[in-house]
């Protein structure tokens, strides 16, 4: 299924990392954040995932979720007419550079499937990382958001159907309104069919 990889961090990099990002986001995105990594450990233990990568990459998902629009635009521009008309969905690559100009470096395996987690979880998971996947999982089904539980059930014992239930669910919500789909979100729902 997905490589199962090591990440240790000690209690004081931990604290440091949850103190930065408490700082960042208002509370209630913290409280979001907390579900997230809970829910995305216990998706990723389910599944043979690495709980505490997952843990770790839920906990940063959102770390630039708060910022201005100017400061989105500023660590990830545009890629396409989707990023410059709604900055917001820049908020997962923002965060990926945010992460790595405080030197979160991704030098190793692990890092490197952080950071790729908390830069697609708003457009999608890269196929092969079971990490991205069960953050991507967590975000849109975290109980306190009151939707996508049938998602979240599944995860626990199917990941793969989960994610292309949680993909085709949100690339059909969006064509059925009439909204254009970023790019990355298509790619992953085509690496999914």
């Amino acid at each position: 299924m997905y490589a199962q990889s090591t990440f240790a961090a000690t209690p004081g990099q931990f604290q440091g990392w949850l103190s930065r990002v408490q700082l960042m986001v208002k509370p209630r995105r913290f409280e979001h954040v907390m579900r997230v990594a809970e829910l995305a450990r216990e998706i990723a233990r389910a599944n043979g995932i690495d709980p505490q990568l997952a843990y770790w990459a839920g906990l940063l998902h959102d770390v630039a979720r708060d910022l201005p629009d100017s400061e989105l635009l500023r660590l990830a521009p545009p890629e396409c007419a989707i990023d410059a008309a709604h900055p917001l969905a820049l908020h997962g690559r923002a965060g990926r550079t945010l992460l790595e100009h405080w030197g979160f470096s991704g030098h190793t395996q692990s890092e490197r499937t952080i950071l790729e987690a908390v830069e697609d979880h708003t457009t999608g998971p890269r196929p092969g990382n079971g990490v991205s996947a069960c953050v991507y999982i967590a975000d849109v089904s975290e109980p306190g958001r009151g939707v996508n539980a049938d998602i979240r059930e599944l995860a626990l014992h199917d990941l793969p159907t989960a994610l292309r239930q949680a993909i085709v669910s949100k690339v059909t919500y969006l064509q059925g309104r009439g909204i254009e789909v970023h790019p990355r979100t298509l790619g992953a729902y085509h690496s999914l069919l």
